[in-house]
Protein backbone atom coordinates (compact mmCIF):
# COMPACT_ATOMS: atom_id res chain seq x y z
CA UNK A 1 0.00 0.00 0.00
CA UNK A 2 2.84 2.73 0.76
CA UNK A 3 4.56 1.97 -2.37
CA UNK A 4 1.81 1.71 -4.82
CA UNK A 5 2.05 4.21 -8.13
CA UNK A 6 -0.39 5.47 -10.23
CA UNK A 7 -0.01 6.98 -13.77
CA UNK A 8 -1.41 10.62 -13.35
CA UNK A 9 -1.64 13.48 -15.97
CA UNK A 10 1.00 11.67 -18.11
CA UNK A 11 3.25 11.57 -14.60
CA UNK A 12 3.54 8.94 -11.77
CA UNK A 13 2.16 10.22 -8.44
CA UNK A 14 2.04 8.77 -5.18
CA UNK A 15 -1.36 6.87 -4.03
CA UNK A 16 -1.37 7.87 -0.38
CA UNK A 17 -3.17 5.83 1.72
CA UNK A 18 -6.55 6.82 3.00
CA UNK A 19 -6.49 7.78 6.78
CA UNK A 20 -10.56 9.19 8.47
CA UNK A 21 -8.89 11.15 11.27
CA UNK A 22 -11.87 10.97 13.67
CA UNK A 23 -12.70 12.71 17.18
CA UNK A 24 -16.47 12.81 18.80
CA UNK A 25 -16.14 16.30 19.75
CA UNK A 26 -14.15 19.85 18.60
CA UNK A 27 -16.51 21.45 20.96
CA UNK A 28 -14.11 22.37 24.12
CA UNK A 29 -11.66 23.52 21.68
CA UNK A 30 -9.31 22.91 24.33
CA UNK A 31 -5.23 20.93 24.32
CA UNK A 32 -6.38 17.92 22.80
CA UNK A 33 -8.55 19.70 20.14
CA UNK A 34 -5.27 22.23 19.46
CA UNK A 35 -3.07 19.06 19.29
CA UNK A 36 -5.24 17.48 16.72
CA UNK A 37 -5.55 20.52 14.52
CA UNK A 38 -1.99 21.30 14.13
CA UNK A 39 -0.86 17.52 13.40
CA UNK A 40 -3.71 17.50 10.61
CA UNK A 41 -1.67 19.37 8.33
CA UNK A 42 1.53 17.18 8.44
CA UNK A 43 -0.61 13.87 8.13
CA UNK A 44 -2.22 15.34 4.78
CA UNK A 45 1.64 14.32 3.38
CA UNK A 46 1.19 10.80 4.01
CA UNK A 47 -2.57 9.99 3.63
CA UNK A 48 -5.11 10.73 1.76
CA UNK A 49 -7.07 12.38 5.07
CA UNK A 50 -10.73 12.84 5.85
CA UNK A 51 -12.08 14.50 8.84
CA UNK A 52 -15.14 13.48 10.99
CA UNK A 53 -16.70 14.73 13.90
CA UNK A 54 -19.88 14.83 15.50
CA UNK A 55 -19.08 18.59 16.97
CA UNK A 56 -17.18 20.97 14.03
CA UNK A 57 -16.37 24.35 15.19
CA UNK A 58 -15.08 27.51 12.97
CA UNK A 59 -11.60 26.17 13.31
CA UNK A 60 -12.00 22.88 12.07
CA UNK A 61 -14.30 23.67 9.29
CA UNK A 62 -11.09 26.59 8.25
CA UNK A 63 -8.77 23.72 7.90
CA UNK A 64 -10.46 21.91 6.34
CA UNK A 65 -11.28 24.03 3.59
CA UNK A 66 -7.73 25.66 3.31
CA UNK A 67 -6.65 21.98 2.72
CA UNK A 68 -9.70 20.74 1.28
CA UNK A 69 -10.02 17.66 3.12
CA UNK A 70 -13.43 16.10 3.28
CA UNK A 71 -15.51 16.87 6.66
CA UNK A 72 -18.19 14.55 7.65
CA UNK A 73 -20.01 15.76 10.18
CA UNK A 74 -23.95 15.80 11.13
CA UNK A 75 -25.77 19.26 10.18
CA UNK A 76 -26.58 19.85 13.46
CA UNK A 77 -23.87 19.39 16.13
CA UNK A 78 -24.12 16.48 18.96
CA UNK A 79 -23.73 17.28 22.17
CA UNK A 80 -23.50 14.56 25.10
CA UNK A 81 -26.40 15.07 27.23
CA UNK A 82 -24.64 16.26 31.12
CA UNK A 83 -28.20 15.02 32.53
CA UNK A 84 -28.29 12.83 36.09
CA UNK A 85 -30.36 10.57 34.45
CA UNK A 86 -29.01 10.37 30.85
CA UNK A 87 -24.99 9.57 32.78
CA UNK A 88 -26.65 7.06 35.26
CA UNK A 89 -27.94 5.02 32.24
CA UNK A 90 -25.35 5.76 30.23
CA UNK A 91 -26.77 6.86 27.11
CA UNK A 92 -23.83 8.89 25.80
CA UNK A 93 -22.71 6.14 23.41
CA UNK A 94 -25.77 4.64 21.99
CA UNK A 95 -26.75 8.95 21.10
CA UNK A 96 -23.40 9.13 19.70
CA UNK A 97 -23.23 5.81 17.59
CA UNK A 98 -26.93 7.32 16.28
CA UNK A 99 -25.12 10.73 15.94
CA UNK A 100 -21.82 8.62 13.67
CA UNK A 101 -25.13 7.36 10.71
CA UNK A 102 -26.62 10.68 10.26
CA UNK A 103 -22.59 11.71 8.91
CA UNK A 104 -23.61 11.55 5.12
CA UNK A 105 -21.32 9.09 3.52
CA UNK A 106 -19.36 8.66 6.28
CA UNK A 107 -20.56 5.33 6.64
CA UNK A 108 -19.52 4.00 3.42
CA UNK A 109 -16.42 5.40 3.40
CA UNK A 110 -15.54 3.91 6.64
CA UNK A 111 -16.26 0.43 4.61
CA UNK A 112 -13.23 0.96 1.91
CA UNK A 113 -10.61 3.22 4.09
CA UNK A 114 -7.61 1.79 5.05
CA UNK A 115 -6.84 3.59 8.66
CA UNK A 116 -8.68 5.27 10.76
CA UNK A 117 -6.96 7.40 13.93
CA UNK A 118 -9.33 8.05 16.54
CA UNK A 119 -9.09 10.19 19.30
CA UNK A 120 -10.52 9.69 22.84
CA UNK A 121 -12.86 12.31 23.57
CA UNK A 122 -17.11 12.77 24.38
CA UNK A 123 -18.58 10.55 21.27
CA UNK A 124 -15.60 9.04 20.01
CA UNK A 125 -16.33 5.13 21.25
CA UNK A 126 -19.37 5.65 19.62
CA UNK A 127 -17.93 5.40 16.43
CA UNK A 128 -16.24 1.78 17.91
CA UNK A 129 -19.42 -0.35 16.36
CA UNK A 130 -19.37 1.25 12.48
CA UNK A 131 -15.74 0.01 11.72
CA UNK A 132 -15.64 -3.28 10.22
CA UNK A 133 -13.15 -6.06 11.17
CA UNK A 134 -11.00 -5.56 8.12
CA UNK A 135 -10.00 -1.60 8.63
CA UNK A 136 -7.20 -0.69 10.83
CA UNK A 137 -7.61 1.26 13.91
CA UNK A 138 -5.52 3.23 16.43
CA UNK A 139 -6.90 4.75 19.54
CA UNK A 140 -4.83 7.52 21.09
CA UNK A 141 -6.54 7.32 24.77
CA UNK A 142 -5.49 10.55 25.88
CA UNK A 143 -6.92 9.11 29.49
CA UNK A 144 -9.35 7.12 31.40
CA UNK A 145 -12.67 8.49 31.48
CA UNK A 146 -12.10 10.66 34.34
CA UNK A 147 -15.82 11.22 35.63
CA UNK A 148 -16.03 7.33 35.60
CA UNK A 149 -12.96 6.48 37.29
CA UNK A 150 -12.13 9.93 39.45
CA UNK A 151 -13.53 11.73 41.67
CA UNK A 152 -11.96 14.81 40.44
CA UNK A 153 -14.64 15.62 37.83
CA UNK A 154 -17.52 15.50 40.76
CA UNK A 155 -16.52 18.74 42.63
CA UNK A 156 -17.49 22.02 42.71
CA UNK A 157 -15.14 24.76 41.69
CA UNK A 158 -14.18 25.01 45.70
CA UNK A 159 -13.43 21.66 45.68
CA UNK A 160 -16.41 20.84 47.91
CA UNK A 161 -18.23 17.16 46.28
CA UNK A 162 -21.48 18.25 44.04
CA UNK A 163 -23.32 15.34 45.79
CA UNK A 164 -22.28 12.28 48.00
CA UNK A 165 -19.23 10.68 46.61
CA UNK A 166 -19.80 7.22 47.60
CA UNK A 167 -23.42 7.73 46.29
CA UNK A 168 -22.14 8.61 43.19
CA UNK A 169 -19.26 6.09 42.36
CA UNK A 170 -22.43 3.74 43.24
CA UNK A 171 -24.54 5.38 40.32
CA UNK A 172 -22.14 5.19 37.79
CA UNK A 173 -21.08 1.52 37.99
CA UNK A 174 -23.05 0.21 35.44
CA UNK A 175 -21.43 3.16 33.02
CA UNK A 176 -18.22 2.69 34.86
CA UNK A 177 -18.64 -0.79 33.50
CA UNK A 178 -19.43 -0.60 30.30
CA UNK A 179 -16.20 1.84 29.70
CA UNK A 180 -13.64 -1.22 31.14
CA UNK A 181 -15.98 -3.65 28.24
CA UNK A 182 -15.48 -1.56 25.77
CA UNK A 183 -11.68 -0.07 26.14
CA UNK A 184 -10.73 -3.93 26.41
CA UNK A 185 -12.52 -5.34 23.69
CA UNK A 186 -11.18 -2.67 20.89
CA UNK A 187 -7.47 -3.40 22.26
CA UNK A 188 -8.55 -7.55 21.41
CA UNK A 189 -9.56 -6.27 18.11
CA UNK A 190 -7.24 -8.03 15.43
CA UNK A 191 -6.53 -4.38 13.54
CA UNK A 192 -6.37 -2.40 15.86
CA UNK A 193 -3.72 -0.46 18.47
CA UNK A 194 -3.96 1.99 21.58
CA UNK A 195 -1.65 4.74 22.54
CA UNK A 196 -1.36 6.90 25.91
CA UNK A 197 -0.09 10.55 25.18
CA UNK A 198 2.37 10.70 28.19
CA UNK A 199 3.91 8.14 30.51
CA UNK A 200 1.57 9.40 33.30
CA UNK A 201 -0.92 7.91 30.98
CA UNK A 202 0.03 5.05 30.11
CA UNK A 203 0.37 4.40 33.48
CA UNK A 204 -3.14 5.21 33.98
CA UNK A 205 -4.39 2.97 31.31
CA UNK A 206 -2.97 -0.16 32.87
CA UNK A 207 -4.22 0.75 36.13
CA UNK A 208 -7.86 1.35 34.84
CA UNK A 209 -8.34 -0.93 31.85
CA UNK A 210 -5.37 -3.81 32.43
CA UNK A 211 -3.80 -2.96 29.35
CA UNK A 212 0.04 -1.95 27.87
CA UNK A 213 0.47 1.08 25.67
CA UNK A 214 2.70 2.74 23.97
CA UNK A 215 3.25 6.38 24.12
CA UNK A 216 2.40 9.09 21.13
CA UNK A 217 3.78 12.23 22.53
CA UNK A 218 1.44 15.32 21.59
CA UNK A 219 3.53 18.03 19.79
CA UNK A 220 4.39 21.71 20.16
CA UNK A 221 4.62 23.66 16.38
CA UNK A 222 7.05 26.34 16.57
CA UNK A 223 5.80 28.49 14.06
CA UNK A 224 2.48 28.88 16.19
CA UNK A 225 4.53 29.17 19.09
CA UNK A 226 7.46 31.06 17.98
CA UNK A 227 10.94 31.64 19.92
CA UNK A 228 11.27 35.16 18.87
CA UNK A 229 9.00 37.77 19.96
CA UNK A 230 9.52 39.92 16.16
CA UNK A 231 5.44 39.22 14.86
CA UNK A 232 4.03 38.85 17.98
CA UNK A 233 0.45 41.07 18.26
CA UNK A 234 -0.10 43.47 20.81
CA UNK A 235 -0.80 41.93 24.31
CA UNK A 236 -4.50 41.44 24.99
CA UNK A 237 -3.78 41.90 28.63
CA UNK A 238 -5.49 45.18 30.18
CA UNK A 239 -3.17 46.42 32.16
CA UNK A 240 0.62 47.07 32.64
CA UNK A 241 1.14 44.94 35.92
CA UNK A 242 2.88 42.14 36.48
CA UNK A 243 0.21 38.64 35.75
CA UNK A 244 0.84 34.85 35.46
CA UNK A 245 -1.28 32.98 33.23
CA UNK A 246 -3.41 29.87 33.91
CA UNK A 247 -4.70 27.80 31.06
CA UNK A 248 -7.86 25.77 31.27
CA UNK A 249 -11.39 25.66 31.46
CA UNK A 250 -12.72 26.83 35.12
CA UNK A 251 -13.00 24.12 36.89
CA UNK A 252 -11.61 22.46 40.32
CA UNK A 253 -9.60 19.94 38.08
CA UNK A 254 -7.65 21.92 36.48
CA UNK A 255 -6.76 23.74 39.87
CA UNK A 256 -7.97 27.07 39.46
CA UNK A 257 -9.50 27.72 42.64
CA UNK A 258 -6.05 26.72 44.17
CA UNK A 259 -4.21 29.04 42.01
CA UNK A 260 -5.76 31.82 42.93
CA UNK A 261 -5.00 31.10 46.70
CA UNK A 262 -1.80 30.90 45.48
CA UNK A 263 -1.72 34.54 44.03
CA UNK A 264 -3.11 36.35 47.42
CA UNK A 265 -0.71 38.22 48.82
CA UNK A 266 1.69 38.37 45.83
CA UNK A 267 1.02 41.27 44.43
CA UNK A 268 0.77 39.49 40.88
CA UNK A 269 -2.22 39.41 39.16
CA UNK A 270 -4.02 36.49 36.91
CA UNK A 271 -5.04 35.68 33.53
CA UNK A 272 -6.85 33.17 33.16
CA UNK A 273 -8.04 31.94 29.46
CA UNK A 274 -9.75 29.02 28.95
CA UNK A 275 -13.54 30.23 29.91
CA UNK A 276 -16.10 28.01 31.94
CA UNK A 277 -19.62 28.01 33.34
CA UNK A 278 -20.83 31.33 33.72
CA UNK A 279 -21.18 30.62 37.78
CA UNK A 280 -18.11 28.74 37.93
CA UNK A 281 -16.72 32.42 36.67
CA UNK A 282 -18.68 34.35 39.01
CA UNK A 283 -18.06 32.42 41.83
CA UNK A 284 -13.85 32.66 41.06
CA UNK A 285 -14.22 36.56 40.29
CA UNK A 286 -15.66 36.88 43.71
CA UNK A 287 -13.01 33.92 45.86
CA UNK A 288 -10.74 36.57 43.94
CA UNK A 289 -12.02 39.96 44.75
CA UNK A 290 -12.38 38.84 48.38
CA UNK A 291 -8.72 37.23 48.46
CA UNK A 292 -7.29 40.64 46.71
CA UNK A 293 -6.49 39.02 43.70
CA UNK A 294 -6.47 40.75 40.23
CA UNK A 295 -8.44 38.21 38.42
CA UNK A 296 -8.84 38.97 34.38
CA UNK A 297 -11.09 36.26 32.29
CA UNK A 298 -9.81 36.59 29.15
CA UNK A 299 -11.98 35.84 25.76
CA UNK A 300 -11.76 33.31 23.79
CA UNK A 301 -8.11 33.90 22.09
CA UNK A 302 -6.58 33.12 18.99
CA UNK A 303 -2.88 31.37 18.82
CA UNK A 304 -1.58 34.85 18.10
CA UNK A 305 -2.57 36.62 21.57
CA UNK A 306 -2.39 33.88 23.65
CA UNK A 307 1.23 33.74 22.35
CA UNK A 308 1.17 37.20 23.19
CA UNK A 309 0.10 37.55 26.73
CA UNK A 310 1.88 33.98 27.27
CA UNK A 311 5.42 36.16 26.49
CA UNK A 312 4.64 39.09 28.97
CA UNK A 313 4.07 37.15 31.30
CA UNK A 314 5.94 36.44 34.99
CA UNK A 315 5.07 33.12 34.25
CA UNK A 316 2.82 29.74 33.12
CA UNK A 317 1.27 28.26 35.99
CA UNK A 318 -1.19 25.36 37.00
CA UNK A 319 -1.59 22.95 39.87
CA UNK A 320 -3.84 20.97 37.85
CA UNK A 321 -4.86 17.21 38.96
CA UNK A 322 -3.41 14.53 37.12
CA UNK A 323 -3.06 16.31 34.09
CA UNK A 324 -2.34 13.43 31.36
CA UNK A 325 -0.14 15.14 29.62
CA UNK A 326 -0.39 19.10 29.32
CA UNK A 327 0.66 21.11 26.41
CA UNK A 328 1.18 24.24 28.09
CA UNK A 329 4.73 23.69 29.90
CA UNK A 330 5.88 22.56 26.24
CA UNK A 331 4.21 25.53 24.44
CA UNK A 332 5.80 28.19 27.67
CA UNK A 333 9.44 25.90 26.42
CA UNK A 334 8.89 27.13 22.88
CA UNK A 335 8.43 30.86 23.39
CA UNK A 336 11.00 31.26 26.55
CA UNK A 337 8.38 31.48 29.51
CA UNK A 338 8.76 29.99 32.80
CA UNK A 339 6.61 26.43 33.34
CA UNK A 340 5.86 26.73 37.42
CA UNK A 341 3.56 23.16 37.80
CA UNK A 342 2.20 21.00 40.16
CA UNK A 343 4.19 18.05 40.53
CA UNK A 344 1.96 15.33 39.44
CA UNK A 345 0.31 13.72 36.33
CA UNK A 346 1.83 14.13 32.97
CA UNK A 347 3.85 17.42 33.84
CA UNK A 348 6.29 15.35 35.39
CA UNK A 349 6.96 13.72 31.49
CA UNK A 350 8.08 17.30 30.42
CA UNK A 351 9.60 19.27 32.98
CA UNK A 352 12.35 19.24 35.83
CA UNK A 353 12.48 20.96 38.77
CA UNK A 354 15.09 23.60 38.65
CA UNK A 355 16.14 22.56 35.21
CA UNK A 356 13.59 23.53 32.73
CA UNK A 357 11.06 24.58 35.46
CA UNK A 358 9.68 24.01 38.94
CA UNK A 359 7.47 21.10 39.74
CA UNK A 360 5.98 21.78 43.35
CA UNK A 361 4.28 20.47 46.55
CA UNK A 362 0.03 21.29 45.83
CA UNK A 363 0.04 22.44 49.46
CA UNK A 364 3.63 23.86 49.55
CA UNK A 365 2.57 27.31 48.97
CA UNK A 366 5.82 29.56 50.45
CA UNK A 367 7.32 27.39 47.95
CA UNK A 368 5.51 28.67 44.96
CA UNK A 369 5.35 31.89 46.11
CA UNK A 370 9.53 31.76 46.04
CA UNK A 371 9.17 30.25 42.74
CA UNK A 372 7.21 33.36 41.34
CA UNK A 373 10.62 35.35 42.74
CA UNK A 374 12.58 32.81 41.18
CA UNK A 375 10.45 33.60 37.95
CA UNK A 376 11.57 37.07 37.36
CA UNK A 377 15.15 36.45 37.51
CA UNK A 378 16.65 36.87 33.99
CA UNK A 379 19.32 34.20 34.35
CA UNK A 380 16.51 31.59 35.69
CA UNK A 381 14.17 32.48 32.64
CA UNK A 382 16.97 31.69 29.89
CA UNK A 383 18.45 28.50 31.62
CA UNK A 384 14.91 26.71 31.97
CA UNK A 385 13.61 27.96 28.45
CA UNK A 386 17.42 26.32 26.94
CA UNK A 387 16.38 23.12 28.88
CA UNK A 388 12.98 23.30 28.05
CA UNK A 389 13.59 23.35 24.45
CA UNK A 390 16.39 20.85 24.47
CA UNK A 391 13.40 18.34 26.07
CA UNK A 392 11.16 19.44 23.10
CA UNK A 393 14.14 18.01 21.07
CA UNK A 394 14.76 15.29 22.95
CA UNK A 395 11.13 13.50 22.80
CA UNK A 396 11.11 15.07 19.27
CA UNK A 397 7.63 17.10 19.57
CA UNK A 398 6.90 18.22 16.59
CA UNK A 399 3.78 17.83 14.27
CA UNK A 400 5.89 16.29 11.41
CA UNK A 401 7.02 13.51 13.85
CA UNK A 402 3.89 12.97 15.35
CA UNK A 403 1.83 12.48 11.78
CA UNK A 404 5.01 9.93 11.29
CA UNK A 405 4.79 8.26 14.34
CA UNK A 406 0.98 7.59 13.43
CA UNK A 407 1.89 6.22 9.72
CA UNK A 408 4.81 3.78 11.64
CA UNK A 409 1.59 2.65 14.49
CA UNK A 410 -1.19 1.91 11.35
CA UNK A 411 1.66 -0.10 9.19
Amino acid sequence: MWHMMSRYSGSEKEVRPGLIVAKGSFAAMGGAERDLLRVIPSLTKIFSVKIATLHKVPELENLCKDLEIELFAPKINWVLSKGVLSTILDTGIESASKAWLTCEGLIKTINKIDFIHIVSGDGSFGLFKHIPEHVSCHLHLLEPHRGLHQDVLHRNIDGKPKRSLWLTKLLLSRARKRDLEIIKKFNLREKSLISSNSNYSSSMAKDVYGINTEVLWPCVDSSEFPRESNDDIENPYPSNNEYIVNIGKVSWVKGTWETISMAAETNIEVAHVGGGDEKDLEKLGKYAKDLGVNLWIAPRLSSPELVSLMRNSRAIVSMAYGEAFGLTPIEAFSIGVPAIFVNEGGFRDTITDRISGRLLKRNDISAWRIALEEASLEGNRKEWTEAGRRRISELDLTPESHARKIKEILN
